[in-house]
């Protein structure tokens, strides 16, 4: 049977081929919060990362036909959580995201949006599901290519533009950092305000840093090298068990209109960025050779982008933890 999608869970790479579900490498973390929390897996190994996608398909129709959108919020700071309140809110006009079986998405409907993203796991390539398109074309959704549901955000940005919207969210995941770059040009092109959310950042590597810098959000996933290289750059964090990092003032004013509408209690406080606690965050296994190795085996001549919208805080700590940028010299992180 031919290979239909190919995805990146828990930093392993996975094949997914009709039902049968096939993990090709070691994955990135052996524990994750919040990993345990959606899927009750504390332990992560390559058995683990195979139930968690089986899983996925089974209740939610991953990969699949019966794909369901569920718009419910399901992580405190999830990219696709924060997207779809500020598109609720006008702050946004459309977003630039990628859904399994249909590749990169344009869309101007909030639901839709956050249906896309609320479970989605890393999505290295995909190939065309004649209903989940469909799905997205009778929701306001646009698919960038209908024939081979490529993965291509910069191009995603430019259809966006050509459909006249002007305040584009778009989400760039980590193994195609420098597709940043690219976004940040079209942007002056184009005459549009591009809001980058930098996300799917556990394989990421040291040459992608100065690419992430361009962001104007990033979700740290379970990233040593962004806890050590971006927090230190960031304005604002939100989170603890897996932080995100806010780079702009357009990033800032963006999740500030998310938390203007946060239905639970949260705490600001300056502090010395970022702010890390011991043993709060994903237990990373002794994978960089692996991480290595997957941007090795996908070229870009293979693979035109890798996404995912996943890799929040812990939704059992929603609400616990806003930082804020302003340097405290008296007071130690």
């Amino acid at each position: 049977m031919k290979c239909e999608h190919m995805i990146q869970c828990c930093g392993a790479r996975v094949r997914i081929c009709g039902e049968k579900v096939e993990v090709l490498s070691e994955p990135r973390i052996n524990h994750c919060p919040l990993h345990e929390s959606l899927y009750g897996v504390k332990v992560i190994d390559k058995e683990a990362v195979k139930k968690t996608v089986e899983t996925k398909m089974q209740t939610q129709g991953f990969c699949c036909q019966h794909r369901i959108f569920d718009d419910t919020i399901v992580v405190s700071f999830g990219a696709s959580e924060v997207i779809k309140t500020c598109m609720e809110t006008k702050l946004l006009d459309c977003a630039v995201v990628v859904c399994e079986g249909a590749g990169t998405v344009v869309t101007s409907n909030p639901s839709l949006v956050q249906g896309i993203g609320a479970y989605l796991t890393g999505i290295i390539k995909t190939s065309p599901i004649t209903e989940i398109i469909q799905h997205i074309k009778t929701n306001d959704g646009s698919v960038l290519d209908l024939i081979t549901a490529k993965i291509d955000q910069a191009e995603g940005v430019k259809k966006a533009a050509e459909m006249g919207f002007k305040k584009v969210a778009v989400t760039v995941a980590g193994f195609q950092a420098e597709q940043i770059i690219t976004v940040r040009l079209l942007e002056k092109k184009l005459g549009i305000e591009a809001t980058i959310f930098s996300v799917c950042n556990t394989c990421i590597t040291e040459k992608d840093v100065g690419h992430l810098a361009n962001a104007d959000i990033v979700t740290v996933s379970a990233s040593k090298t962004i806890r050590e290289q971006i927090g230190p750059r960031a304005l604002m964090q939100v989170g603890v068990t897996i932080p995100v990092f806010i780079l702009t003032e357009r990033g800032k004013k963006t999740m500030l209109a998310y938390l203007s509408k946060f239905n639970d209690k949260i705490v600001a406080f300056r502090a010395h960025l970022p702010y890390l606690v011991e043993q709060r965050g994903p237990a990373l296994a002794h994978a960089v050779a692996d991480c290595k190795q997957h941007h090795m085996r996908f070229p870009n001549s293979q693979v035109r982008a890798v996404h995912g919208e996943r890799g929040e805080n812990d939704p059992s700590n929603r609400g616990k933890a806003l930082r804020t940028s302003r340097k405290d010299p008296s007071r130690s992180p």
